[in-house]
């Protein structure tokens, strides 16, 4: 099967969040399957993109897009990276959505509608690339949320040529590309579909409600996000949107990828270990506690985040907690960055306990996996989560995780009270401070039984978190968008 599999980042070469790692991921997964994968991507301003670089494919400029180039690199992964190269839209000194002061791009409709249409294009028998045309266009998030509907478009103005089948992944719900209306006549939206049944959302244009209408399949990031977004509280407004395709839409778990996040041969680790070997991850611990300046304290709990810091990951509730987590010498290191309220907080505490906690602002790689090595529980308290990586990391690094009953994590996280034989963390009966103190109490009893701690220390690391199974999975959406694809349009 050929597919394209279009995003606005993928790890290692440029990532902001869960949906590099799973850009990263999973198309390795399915090409390990014996696919041929395309990775669509921006070719932003200080990417290092290392592996055997084709020959670059000239796009001319049209209307309102610009002339560009696709630039294809063989990765090592057995990955083709087309490299969408306009560097009036994408080289520039900021991230992939904002620039360097933190505000969104002013053209942002124009750089994701091009990457949309690019990846669209792909899919058609104008494929610039002449002889790969892609069977599925599968788009990511809202920066390619007009992918499916260049498709569906295409497909109206050429019934009888073969058009690539689309799938659209819903990675949050929370971010749906909303900008003017007016912008529809540069992206060449057809008029009949700017009201309701299309692009339409409170009056102004969103590229994720025209990936969710136009798409012959949809999937998200978990099984109960699946669900949780149908409803009002979770769908962000577009639940109704949802609820009438729910016969399309698939939640498939995310994975890791095992190479990375391994205990026994990560490379950023002081010590490798395994569920045979927990005592060079008490050695982790010893050199995380003497790195961050923390007491050294075998015997007291250290409890990891490595997070956003905002209300969202629920770090409110673990400040309102900070006592009880700080208990008989427990300790805290924390990594991330997000909410200045919450980041002067969380500053504000490792002041006053330098030996117990520890604040770390911004992202640094190599510390977050030496935490997730180093703690002995996780917290991510998350009031949502769609799918949520940390709480697999954790569970492989032998490091139970305290979760919140939401998207990914319930489906991710075997309660250790709830199955005393297999679980593998410890998941809280409610979304506020109480439910996380409550689930704090029971992570604190467990410590106080090393047997007990080690048998869900081991249900964690035996835990089959890698992409393979899910890859397989999204074999089949992609075989039932096909289906769908295939049908005459009403």
């Amino acid at each position: 099967m050929k597919i394209l599999f279009a995003t606005p980042e993928c790890a290692p070469w440029v990532k902001t969040g869960g949906l590099g790692d799973v850009s990263g991921a999973l198309p390795a997964a399915l090409a390990a399957l014996g696919h041929d994968v395309r990775v669509l991507l921006p070719a932003y301003r200080g990417m290092r993109v290392s592996g055997e670089l084709g020959d670059g494919v000239d796009l001319p400029a049209r209307g309102p897009w610009p002339a560009a180039q696709l630039l294809p690199v063989k990765a090592d992964n057995g990955v083709t990276l087309l490299l969408l190269a306009a560097p009036s839209l994408y080289q520039r000194a900021g991230g992939p959505y904002v620039d360097a002061g933190g505000a969104d791009y002013h053209d942002n409709v124009l750089r994701f509608g091009f990457l949309g249409r690019i990846a669209a294009l792909l899919g058609t028998p104008a494929s610039p690339l002449g002889d790969w045309r892609a069977d599925i266009v599968h788009a990511n998030d809202w920066p390619c949320g007009l992918a499916p509907l260049y498709l569906r478009q295409a497909r109206e103005l050429a019934p009888r040529q073969p058009m690539a089948a689309s799938v659209m992944t819903i990675h949050n719900m929370a971010f749906q590309g909303t900008f003017a209306m007016d912008n529809a006549d540069r992206l060449g939206i057809p008029g009949i579909w700017r009201g309701i049944d299309g692009v339409e959302f409170w009056g102004q244009l969103s590229m994720l409600k025209a990936g969710l209408q136009f798409a012959d399949a949809i999937t998200t990031v978990s099984p109960t996000y699946a669900r949780e977004i149908q409803t009002p509280a979770f769908g962000v407004g577009l639940d109704g949107v949802l609820r009438a395709r729910s016969a399309h839409l698939t939640g498939i778990l995310n994975g890791i990828d095992t190479a990375a996040w391994n205990p026994a041969s990560d490379v950023q680790l002081l010590h490798h270990f395994s569920a045979g070997d927990l005592a060079a991850k008490a050695r982790n611990k010893a050199g995380l506690q003497a790195q961050l300046g923390l007491a050294a304290a075998p015997q007291a709990p250290l409890f990891g985040v490595v997070s956003r810091l905002t209300s969202q990951k629920g770090i409110d509730l673990v400040l309102q907690n900070l006592d009880a987590v700080l208990a008989g010498g427990g300790q805290l290191a924390v990594l991330g960055l997000g909410d200045p309220a919450l980041q002067a907080a969380l500053r504000d505490a490792a002041a006053r306990a330098p030996r117990q906690v520890h604040v770390t602002l911004g992202f640094n790689e190599q510390l977050a996996h030496r935490i997730e090595a180093g703690a002995d529980c996780f917290l991510m308290p998350s009031r949502f989560e769609p799918c949520g990586l940390n709480q697999m990391y954790s569970q492989a690094y032998g490091t139970p995780p305290l979760v919140n009953a939401t998207g990914g994590l319930v489906d991710s996280v075997v309660d250790a009270d709830d199955d005393p034989k297999g679980g593998t963390g410890f998941v809280m009966r409610s979304a506020d401070a109480a439910g996380f103190a409550e689930a704090l109490g029971r992570v604190r009893q467990a410590w106080q039984d090393p047997a007990r701690w080690r048998r869900i220390q081991a249900n964690g690391m035996a835990r089959p978190f890698g992409w393979d199974a899910s890859a397989r999975r999204y074999l089949e959406v992609y075989a039932q968008a096909m289906a769908a694809a295939a049908e005459p349009v009403a």
